[in-house]
């Protein structure tokens, strides 16, 4: 467990720093880039629109929203050289009709805001004021805090993307607007704010696809009250599970090898809430670890769940 939570450790101080502010290239299609989109509720950041070969104003879209934007689509200016290939398998699903035409909006992290904007902040709120103050210290290296400082503002991440982008997205391409054609993903941390996404706005998003979740919201399981308050959270929150459809998976080495019984305790809510294998689907990839390599290797999974034609 020790050697797992240095590898997180290690896993959220990287991802704290932006990546080259270079525009990726995609291997299909084109990306449009908005630099430093505004918001008057988070820091300006790069938002890439990835639209498909043939792009046209004359027909509507669904609409796929994926955080972590930087490492979506190529591998030559990310941190770690790996990508999730997003304009490949997307492109290869719509060219194969097992999904509907979208488009991909990657929304780039804030940096050294990513876990203060992707930390679920009702479950955090529920925390005792000490619990809190865990979350704050276990996010500390050397002294400085991850957070540097920055208070939980998910909620305000949220409002951005619904209240904000989601409305130029919409005033800027042909899309369909209702949540049926609207969908969240992201990974780990990602995870957890596309999951809170959809809990929160039910009305705006039909689904959400959550890999590599990490439930355990700290670098150890040993005394953590993160994941009771999360499936406390879930218990009273949760969509209805006939207008909403939820995707979640892990991988078994690194990281990942942390998830699979809070993933047990996740399931049996969703089984309390009665959602049905069409709604729902929760996978463990053996042998995957916690990497942009194993969610682009498995991204077809959750795409054809969510947006099959």
């Amino acid at each position: 467990m020790k050697q797992i939570s240095i590898l997180l450790c290690i896993f959220l101080l990287i991802n704290q720093f932006d990546v080259f502010a270079q525009q990726p290239t995609p291997s299909s299609g084109r990306i449009v880039r908005f630099e430093n989109f505004t918001s008057k509720y988070v820091p300006a950041r790069n938002v890439d629109v990835w639209l498909p070969d043939n792009y046209s104003a004359s027909k509507k879209y669904g609409v796929l929203y994926m955080h972590d934007g930087q490492m979506l689509f190529d591998s030559s200016i990310t941190w770690n050289k790996q990508e999730w290939s997003v304009d490949e398998t997307v492109t290869q699903l719509i060219k194969n009709q097992k999904i509907k035409d979208c488009i991909v909006v990657g929304i780039w992290n804030g940096g050294k805001s990513r876990h203060a904007e992707y930390f679920p902040q009702k479950p955090f709120e529920a925390l005792s004021k000490d619990q809190q103050k865990l979350v704050y210290d276990a996010y500390r290296s050397g002294g400085q805090s991850i957070f540097s400082g920055l208070a939980i503002s998910s909620d305000n991440y949220l409002k951005f993307l619904v209240e904000e982008l989601k409305p130029f997205i919409d005033k800027t391409y042909s899309t369909f607007t209702d949540p049926s054609n609207t969908f969240v993903a992201g990974s780990s941390m990602g995870g957890l704010i596309s999951l809170y996404a959809l809990c929160e706005y039910p009305n705006v998003f039909g689904g959400a696809a959550c890999l590599s979740t990490h439930w355990p919201g700290l670098f150890s399981m040993e005394n953590n009250p993160v994941p009771s308050v999360f499936f406390s959270y879930l218990k009273k929150y949760l969509p209805s599970p006939k207008q909403h459809k939820i995707y979640f998976d892990h991988g078994t080495e690194t990281l990942d090898s942390m998830y699979a019984s809070l993933q047990l305790e996740v399931d049996a809510i969703m089984k309390q809430k009665k959602f049905s294998n069409n709604q729902w689907i929760s996978l463990s990839w053996p042998g995957q670890d916690h990497s942009e390599k194993s969610w682009r290797s498995r991204l077809n999974v959750p795409l054809t769940f969510l947006l099959k034609k």
